[in-house]
């Protein structure tokens, strides 16, 4: 939805659906029902996350003029795309999984490829459009640095290439579209600080030397179109696991001209041991489950941190020097308690006011789905979670 604060939605990753045909039967089932209570009158934007499987059969002309068809019906519009996972996210283990096939691979060139063609045929005239993808690679996939730069080179380079694809659509069409990359703690680019660092001595230097001899483009135009089209997805639940700070994220972009692609608003989970240990650490077992990654960092009594690549090795390594856990796992937005554990909602409202002051982005879109951790007594049905979640963002940019 359109608010003073840029677009304004949620991402369908939500809803089950490998295969296009359920997607599309979860999307039919709730977003009526989503668009009559935030936005009866306007038009109501739409996050759309589309698996690989999916991407193949909504790429048939005749799938995507029936969901073009369906949309203009339902006063909908898509103007963000979930390219992060790839396969299963739902009734499946994904673990590490979420990340593969990494850029490292041309699987997930042709994917991202296939994802903005789609999304060029969905968008809006006027409005720019950007799919969110993985950061790079997953680092403990890569045995050494070595290998690890290696693999930075290799997705670099399928970068690269989308880059140029990204390039010949909007001379083609006029379409402005964006790669939105995504930190992601133990990804390639962990933080935003990985990403900076990335983006200035390797992107822009192989992307110089690339689109030189490609297009005959001086450095100047060069790092102008990869900033234009080389975007960060400011992930709040991610950034709150590394404890990173809004303001200085934005510094440090602006620093390099690096442009928010999106703001993906999610909550992380925090657990402040310097009371109860014994107690917290008993309840933040509960959320040890076996779908998703948790990756927990510690800060320690010293300051420094720990960093453990999902929950469990976490709770097996814990000591009473270890003050806070942050834990990657995207809890419902209005909640800021669970019982003796909080979330990292202060870090949400913290960003929206910095962006309500000076907006830093155009879109910005929900993205919870740990649906199953609220308390019994406040579950509701998906479709009015959804619609409760985007109602608090708006009272937090106070709006109406």
């Amino acid at each position: 939805m359109i608010t003073p604060y840029g677009h304004l939605t949620y991402c369908s990753n939500i809803h089950p659906g490998e295969k296009w045909n359920d997607h599309f039967q979860s999307l039919r089932e709730n977003l009526p029902f989503i668009k009559q209570q935030l936005s009866p009158d306007q038009p109501f934007g739409l996050g759309l996350r589309v698996a690989n499987e999916a991407s193949i059969e909504l790429s048939k002309p005749e799938v995507l003029a029936e969901f073009k068809s369906w949309l203009a019906e339902n006063d909908i519009y898509v103007f963000v795309i979930n390219g992060f996972p790839y396969g299963g996210f739902h009734n499946v283990v994904v673990k590490d999984d979420v990340h593969a096939p990494d850029w490292t691979t041309i699987d997930r060139l042709e994917y991202t490829i296939r994802l903005f063609e789609i999304l060029a045929e969905l968008l809006p005239e006027g409005m720019h459009g950007g799919v969110s993808t993985p950061p790079l690679s997953y680092r403990f996939w890569w045995e050494t640095e070595g290998d690890k730069q290696k693999a930075t080179e290799r997705a670099t380079s399928h970068i690269l290439e989308l880059l140029d694809k990204l390039i010949s659509i909007e001379k083609e069409t006029g379409k402005y579209l964006h790669l939105d990359i995504e930190p992601e703690p133990d990804g390639i680019l962990d933080n935003t600080g990985d990403f900076v660092q990335w983006y200035k001595e390797t992107l822009i230097l192989r992307g110089e030397e690339y689109l030189g001899a490609k297009y005959g483009y001086s450095d100047q135009q060069a790092t102008e179109a990869i900033l234009r089209h080389i975007q960060l997805c400011y992930d709040i639940c991610h950034a709150a696991v590394g404890y990173e700070d809004p303001q200085e994220i934005l510094d440090s972009l602006n620093k390099v001209g690096i442009k928010v692609g999106r703001i993906q608003v999610s909550s992380a989970l925090k657990v402040n041991f310097e009371s109860d240990p014994g107690i917290k650490l008993k309840a933040i077992e509960t959320f040890d489950e076996p779908v998703y990654l948790h990756q927990v960092v510690a800060r320690n009594a010293n300051h420094t941190k720990n960093h453990y690549p999902d929950l469990k090795e976490a709770l097996a390594a814990w000591d009473e020097s270890q003050q806070e856990w942050r834990v990657h796992f995207h809890v419902p937005l209005f909640i800021n308690n669970y019982g003796v554990l909080e979330s990292t909602q202060s870090d949400i409202i913290k960003t929206l006011n910095i962006h309500r002051e000076n907006q830093f982005s155009s879109y910005m879109e929900v993205e919870t789905y740990t649906w199953g951790v609220l308390p019994e007594d406040i579950q509701k049905p998906i479709g009015e979670s959804i619609v409760r979640e985007l109602e608090w963002v708006k009272k937090i940019l106070s709006y109406e």
